[in-house]
């Protein structure tokens, strides 16, 4: 639609619009609404208009908006519910709405598709969306026939609801095309609707295969059949492989028509034309055969498991030999044929289901292009009237010929032509598949060198039927040439005539045709002189054999005929020929049952008009024979096969029947047939013969002899009456009879109606209805039987018209009841009920079973009849009862499995009548049930009804699109918010009774209000107030309503219910909506307000954590936010609750997530705390999460085992080393040695890992989570992270950052201020720290190895250290460290790492300043230790290579000669700085013997490297000693004799000071 302009936009025209004008305006184009009091619209709205003025600006009595009058289009309508909920309905085709409407919502879920990445439905439904908006503008254009609308309709629901059904939508109840409105029939009948198109949905008569293929190699010509049961799909392919008309896509694609039973295989043969060649010579002829080629294979069959539409390339096989051609596709399927070629065959299948005419209609693109239908070779298995074929099927099955004076076998080739009565070819009639025309000959392929050729090649001639009496077939035998010019010599022909001279076609079945010989097609130019000739092997007379040339020669073909026209039987021909001879009539009658049923439907009205006929001629005579036919006709069409042709029978009784004296002679006949069940099962017809005959007798004759034809019929129905009320025990022959009358009495009934009154035949069916024995056994048949008869009298005109409706209706209900106090098929009775009911249009029905029955009596009362129905019940006993079974069945009809997930109109329509009757139960639980009379089973179960009835999720309209909402909410309302006032109301009515619901009721209540909606949760939080209100007063706490509600708040918010507003509704002390305070603003009045405000505070951050935990698990990732809210929770659980069954389990969650993760110490140390609950005793423990029953020292063992396990995973040997001593004390104190012995094994292997295999140290990293959008777990505070292996500084922000995406990286390490703390965004603040050991003796200790040493570093850390080098004072530019101050944060944890978590909050930040002669001390110390570390290392052979020492003594020698030690001596030990700080004398002192013995180890370090050091590195080696000998100097150390010397004596000091005495080792 086209933007208007700026002058449309404003045309101004005064017209006044009311409520009562019937318009509905539809907007045309966006509209910003940028002007003042404009009204933005977008296109499709639908706008009430209250007034149009003139100017640029419209006023409206509710000041909306304006908007310009050209942006909408005036529609005509009419409004429905008008006030605040009104509904402004189009008055146009209800269809067109629909699509409106559905469009509409299918648009925003078309476009989810496509960011959910569903390409396949998204253009599927894209494509749908398109036809459906074709199909309403040929709607819309009213252009159309009437059957062509229905049509239209039909295809456009059809797709609508495919659509709903692919995107999840509500099923459409429908009738006549168009929606219906519930509140505007009975809701029996909606139910009948929905559940009609659900099973409709389901139906499959046929199949349909779509086959569409391109092939690359050589066949040049291709043909397909199912099975061998259907026609052949042919078609031509050109020398790339492609279809030879590639623009005629019909001649590319079929359907074929093939039931279920023959849904097996498809066959793919191939043929291609070139030469023969004569062994491995060339040939010289060009003359081109068909030659077979391969066949390919599919299993259709194991496809249709889904909905295939793929394209599937398929091998296409040549036999061994030319020989076996004929059976190749039973070799490929034996897997008997191994070649192969590597040419592919593409073949595209489709499964349609359906009858051919729904197939028409679903898939009309299909037939748009005229698809090819490739036919069955015979009838289908439900004949169609009105199907009319004349198809003559001819099979070219083998030969067997002589040479023919030549030395090598035959090369034959046969041509068929097909030639009329008068000796011409009849042209295009011969067919070789459904994907070509007809030709006017066939020549099939050759096979080499082969005198008995087997071709199996079939051709279809579709011969009409005129021309079908004296058309015969002629088959040339040709000889074809490898050599010379490659010509075809003919030296025989056969033929066969399609018509015998009895009249009957050609027999079904294989034929020996006789091979005449003949070498000059000049002798074929007369059919004439050859069709006197025996054609067949079979017609040979006895001595003819000498008129045959050479009758060894034989040529095989096989026929068969499926044709509506012409008959091969011949009984069948006699008796429609009956007048030809009359005296073998009775002969003829005889033989009917003998035909084949098929047959006879064919010609179901001559055969019917035959029988009549005879029976003209002579009734006595013939009168029991052709009843007995008539019976036996009538009975063919039960069967399913022919059930299509009643409405045949049907119109041949109303149109074509003209027996006028047949109904004196069927009454008698019946009378004396009443027990023979092949009559009774043909009585429903037999009837209306009856009825017909009676009919036309008395248009005939004004009516005569009424009253003798009345008494005959009542005479017949005193037989049947006395008939039917045999009893009989068990299953036995005149029950089976019974049941077979009663299944056709109804409709003999409806056939009575046509003659007799309606009260009448009423009477009759109330006395047959009545004559049936009452009590029938429980295994026989016939209580089904009656009751189905009941179900069709009820739904028969009888029961609808009131007079007959008063006679019939006591026979029925008594019935019924008998039945249903015996509990005997009471699905069948439901369904009479719900019939009955369905016909009082005042009368609102659900369902179309007992269901149904008992909310359309609950929708019919009202006030007065339900005190009347409760008045029944004389006693209390009762009425609990009652009101129990009630509740209950309730509770049932609103469970999800009640209905279909799609039908969401019967759910809204029986929650409607619930609703209704829970309130006015409402007044009988207050009335019956209260004071003295409190039943706590009754309020019980009233009020989780009422909470179940809120919790439906047909009923969570928040879930639903909004134009689903807006119609539920206009038609019902929120029913959850009347339901929430009930329990409200029904609550306080209890008074003190409210003890006796808690802590019961605490559950399903809080259960309701994490219903997101807010006026159910403002109605019902302030019950919990009364339930610690009350509980206060009766034991002086609420703690049993604390625990109750902690118990029941994890796991309903782990179910993901409850949000963020419902936590604010529960602390929040400013009122949040309307006159509602909220819950702490209550608590607040009370006495107990202290420990109430403690229980909603802890409730709040119970919350806090569990909406944290929620939001993480949504997103299904493992990482450390998930962790840490599962730690956060897990704590609380501990410290705040005391929940140890909660904390187990939180436990157990976090140790699931470590493992998934790969944090195998973290898991050890998780599931380490469940350990520690336990102790070494035999308590029995229950089954709980994974663990089965058995002991506490079980359970408390198999845990060590996991952990140990999980530690040795992490390398944590140590920790693995505590808990084996511990388990090897608990084996040594029960004398299990097997197991002691296992475990100290286990524990000295964890020394070898120790000692034997390198561990690397982790990084930690400081982690600040600034601003309010981060988790409350994380908001403002502080972590220390312990990384992942080999991961720095960049790589852990680069993956703290992908787990908070939208968060900030600050730059630098200050800490923020209250600013970044509020800001409503996301902050990351991240430096590394070094962790302090509290283990300084180990590491400190001389002889311990680095292996040892490493693990004590890094682990059981508390305390984490990052240093800020700052300069105080004036700068020395010659000298800096004088002025180099150090600012140390130490941050110590609440928990030590590692732990049960990679990072934990920093509990206590400390802050010192070092002055520079300390920081110059703590350098120097830590190069010391560094050094000795490498110098150990490189001794004990540890060190792969002697780089890191070599890079080390480099690095310290080198520095102290360009000024490293020497600035410390300038700074520190200089006159004036000792003067001006002589504080500084001890800390002077310290850092000269931390010189010292630096330079001592420098010099042992030396010694060391001259050992190891390579001869390539030996110059440098040399540079560090002249230069240790510079730096020695500085520091006034006397030098030694010898460096070599000097390192000799070191060395062997060393050694000694390095090992500790054992003494010290064993400590």
């Amino acid at each position: 639609c086209n933007t208007p302009t700026r002058k449309e936009k404003f045309k101004s025209h005064t017209i006044f619009f009311t409520y009562s004008l019937l318009f509905s305006p539809s907007v045309l184009a966006n509209f910003r609404g940028m002007v003042q009091h404009g009204l933005p619209l977008e296109i499709g709205d639908t706008v009430q208009i209250l007034e149009k003025c003139e100017g640029s600006r419209c006023c409206c009595c509710c000041c909306v908006g304006i908007f310009p009058s050209s942006y909408i289009h005036l529609k005509n309508a009419h409004v429905k519910n008008k006030g605040q909920f009104e509904t402004v309905i189009p008055t146009e085709d209800s269809v067109i709405t629909e699509i409106t409407m559905t469009l509409r919502d299918w648009g925003t879920m078309w476009k989810q598709l496509y960011m959910r990445n569903e390409g396949d439905l998204f253009h599927r439904l894209w494509h749908v969306m398109n036809e459906i908006l074709e199909l309403r503008q040929q709607v819309l254009v009213g252009h159309l026939t009437h059957d062509r609308l229905s049509d239209i309709k039909q295809h456009i629901t059809a797709r609508l609801d495919w659509g709903n059904e692919q995107l999840g939508l509500d099923l459409v109840p429908r009738r006549d095309f168009g929606m219906v409105d519930p509140d505007e029939i009975s809701i029996t009948e909606l139910y009948r609707l929905l559940r009609t198109h659900t099973h409709k949905l389901a139906l499959g008569l046929a199949v349909f295969p779509y086959a569409s293929w391109c092939v690359c190699g050589e066949p040049d010509s291709l043909s397909l059949s199912f099975c061998l049961c259907s026609e052949r799909f042919f078609v031509r392919l050109n020398k790339q492989g492609l279809p030879k008309s590639p623009e005629k896509t019909e001649r590319q694609c079929t359907l074929f028509v093939v039931s279920m039973d023959f849904l097996g295989v498809l066959y793919v043969y191939s043929h291609k034309s070139r030469r023969m060649v004569a062994g491995e010579k060339k040939s010289v002829s060009n003359t081109q055969y068909k030659r077979p080629y391969g066949c390919a294979v599919i299993s259709v069959a194991d496809l249709l498991t889904a909905d295939f539409k793929d394209d599937h390339l398929l091998k296409i096989y040549s036999c061994n030999a030319e020989s076996e051609w004929y059976q190749i596709h039973d070799s490929i399927i034996r897997k008997v044929s191994s070649r192969y070629s590597h040419i592919g065959l593409n073949v595209s299948l489709q499964l349609l289901h359906g009858d051919m005419e729904q197939i028409r209609k679903d898939y009309m693109r299909l037939f748009t292009r005229n698809v090819s239908i490739s036919k069955r070779l015979g009838f289908s298995d439900i004949i169609i009237p009105g199907e009319i074929r004349n198809d003559l099927y001819v099979t070219l099955e083998r030969g067997e010929f002589e040479k023919g004076g030549k030395s090598v076998a035959r090369n034959v080739e046969v041509t068929v032509y097909l030639l009329g009565g008068d000796g011409q070819l009849l042209k295009g009639l011969v067919c070789c598949g459904s994907g070509e025309p007809g030709v006017d000959e066939h020549r099939s392929y050759v096979l080499y060198h082969s005198n008995s050729p087997r071709w199996a090649e079939q051709i279809k001639l579709p011969i009409p039927l005129e021309m079908f009496h004296g058309t015969h077939l002629r088959f040339e035998l040709r000889h074809c040439s490898t050599k010379e010019k490659g010509e075809k010599k003919l030296f025989g022909f056969s033929f066969v005539p399609l018509m015998q001279d009895d009249g009957r076609p050609l027999p079904d079945g294989t034929h020996e045709l006789i091979v005449h010989k003949c070498e000059e097609t000049a002798g074929l130019q007369d059919p004439a002189r050859y069709l006197k000739l025996p054609f067949s092997k079979a017609s040979l007379q006895p001595g003819n054999n000498q008129t045959i040339k050479n009758s060894k020669e034989s040529f095989w073909i096989q026929s068969s005929l499926c044709s509506t026209k012409l008959t091969q039987n011949g009984d069948m021909l006699d008796l429609l020929k009956w007048r030809v001879h009359p005296d073998r009539i009775i002969d003829c009658l005889s033989k009917l049952k003998d035909i084949d049923g098929t047959e006879i439907v064919k010609f179901l009205q001559d055969t019917l008009d035959t029988l009549f006929a005879i029976l003209d001629e002579s009734p006595q005579r013939y009168g029991l024979k052709v009843f007995d036919c008539l019976v036996h006709v009538i009975n063919l069409l039960q069967d399913s096969k022919f059930q299509l042709f009643k409405p045949v029978m049907d119109n041949y009784i109303e149109n074509h029947f003209a027996g006028k004296h047949l109904f004196d002679l069927s009454i008698i006949i019946v009378l004396h047939c009443l027990f023979d069940i092949i009559c009774l099962q043909a009585s429903e017809y037999l009837f209306k013969y009856i009825v017909q005959s009676r009919r036309l007798y008395a248009a005939a004759t004004g009516g005569q002899n009424e009253e003798e034809f009345r008494c005959s019929v009542h005479e017949l129905f005193k037989s049947i009456h006395l008939f039917l009320s045999h009893e009989s025990k068990g299953i036995s022959p005149i029950t089976h009879t019974q049941a077979v009358f009663l299944r056709s009495f109804p409709t003999v009934c409806c056939e009575l109606l046509k003659i007799f009154s309606m009260r009448e035949v009423a009477n009759l069916a109330c006395d047959t209805l009545s004559s049936l024995p009452a009590l029938t056994h429980t295994d026989c048949p016939l209580q089904a039987v009656k009751l189905q008869c009941m179900a069709k009298t009820v739904e028969s005109p009888l029961y609808v018209n009131p007079e007959s409706r008063c006679v019939l209706l006591p026979v029925v209900l008594r019935l019924l009841h008998t039945h249903l106090q015996e509990q005997r098929e009471l699905v069948l009775c439901a369904n009479i009920l719900t019939s009955m009911l369905t016909l009082n249009t005042d009368m609102r029905v659900f369902q179309g079973e007992f269901v149904a029955c008992l909310l359309t009596l609950l929708r019919q009362l009202k006030d007065k009849e339900y005190q009347q129905l409760l008045s029944r019940f004389p006693t209390k006993d009762e009425l609990t009862s009652f009101l129990l079974q009630l509740f209950t069945v309730f509770r049932i009809l609103i469970r999800p499995d009640m209905f279909p997930k799609d039908w969401t109109v019967m759910r809204l329509v029986a929650n409607n009548v619930i609703i209704t009757t829970i309130l006015y139960l409402s007044d009988t639980l207050r009335n019956n049930f209260l004071n003295e009379k409190f039943d706590f089973k009754v309020w019980e179960s009233y009020f989780y009804l009422c909470i179940i009835f809120i919790n439906q999720p047909c009923l969570q309209l928040e879930m639903f699109p909004p134009s689903k909402r807006k119609k539920v909410l206009e038609k019902y309302g929120d029913m959850r918010v009347m339901i929430g006032c009930e329990i409200f109301s029904m609550w306080q009515h209890l008074g003190d009774y409210k003890l006796n619901l808690i802590p019961t009721l605490i559950g399903p209540f809080m259960e309701v209000t994490l219903v997101p909606q807010m006026d159910l949760r403002n109605v019902l939080i302030p019950v919990f107030h009364d339930m610690m209100d009350c509980e206060q007063r009766r034991s002086g706490n609420f703690k049993q309503v604390e625990a109750k509600l902690i118990d029941k708040l994890d796991g309903l918010m782990s179910e993901g219910k409850g949000d963020e507003t419902y936590r604010e509704l529960f602390n929040n002390i400013i009122p949040l909506f309307g006159p509602y305070p909220s819950l702490l603003k209550k608590i607040e009045r009370e006495t107990w307000r202290e420990s109430g405000i403690s229980h909603i505070a802890t409730v709040t951050r119970l919350m806090e954590r569990l909406l944290d935990y929620r939001d993480c698990m949504k997103i299904g990732e493992v990482d450390g936010k998930t962790m840490g809210c599962t730690v956060n929770l897990l704590n609380f659980y501990k410290t705040e609750l005391n929940k140890e069954e909660m904390y187990i389990r939180y436990i157990h969650k976090l140790y699931e997530l470590h493992l998934k993760a790969q944090n195998y110490t973290e898991a050890s140390y998780t599931l380490l705390l469940y350990d520690e609950l336990l102790e070494w005793t035999e308590r029995p423990l229950r089954e709980f999460l994974t663990y089965p029953m058995q002991s506490e020292w079980q359970r408390k063992e198999c845990l060590h085992l996991t952990i140990i396990h999980n530690f040795d995973r992490g390398k944590c040997w140590e920790n693995c080393i505590i808990l084996c001593r511990e388990l090897a004390n608990q084996y040594e104190a029960y004398y299990d040695y097997r197991n002691l012995s296992k475990m100290r094994m286990m524990e000295a292997s964890f020394y070898d890992k120790i000692m034997n295999q390198q561990r690397l140290e982790p990084e930690f990293f400081r982690v600040g989570f600034y601003g309010k959008k981060f988790p409350f777990f994380l908001r403002n505070k502080e972590f220390v992270c312990r990384g992942n292996d080999y991961e720095r500084l960049e790589a852990f922000q680069q993956r703290m950052l992908s787990e908070f995406p939208h968060a900030i990286a600050m730059q630098h390490a200050n800490l923020p201020d209250q600013t970044i703390h509020q800001a409503d965004a996301q902050y990351l603040q991240i430096y590394a720290v070094s962790p302090v050991p509290e283990n300084q003796d180990v590491l400190q200790r001389d002889g311990v190895p680095n292996n040892i040493k490493s693990f004590y570093k890094v682990n059981h850390i508390w305390r984490f250290r990052y240093d800020r080098p700052f300069h105080k004072g004036t700068k020395d530019k010659e000298n800096e460290f004088k002025s180099l101050w150090v600012e140390r944060t130490t941050l110590t944890l609440a928990q030590s790492l590692p732990g049960i978590s990679r990072w934990f909050e920093v509990e206590k930040r400390e802050l010192v300043e070092m002055s520079p002669l300390e920081n110059a001390s703590e350098v120097i110390e830590n190069k010391t230790l560094q050094l000795r570390t490498l110098i150990a290392q490189c001794q004990m052979r540890q060190m792969l290579n002697i780089n890191p020492l070599t890079m080390c003594l480099n690095g310290v020698i080198d520095a102290a000669v360009n000024g490293g030690l020497a600035r410390y001596q300038e700074a520190f030990f200089a006159k004036d700085y000792m003067a001006n700080h002589p504080e500084d004398g001890e800390k002077i002192t310290r850092l000269r013997e931390l010189m010292f013995e630096q330079a001592h180890i420098l010099e042992f370090g030396l010694a060391v490297h001259e050992k190891f050091v390579p001869q390539d590195m030996k110059p440098l080696h040399k540079k560090l000693v002249d230069q240790f000998h510079v730096m020695r100097s500085s520091l006034g150390i006397q030098p030694s004799p010898s460096t070599s010397s000097l390192s000799s004596n070191h060395s062997g000091s060393q050694n000694v000071n390095s090992s500790a005495p054992s003494s010290n080792r064993g400590e």
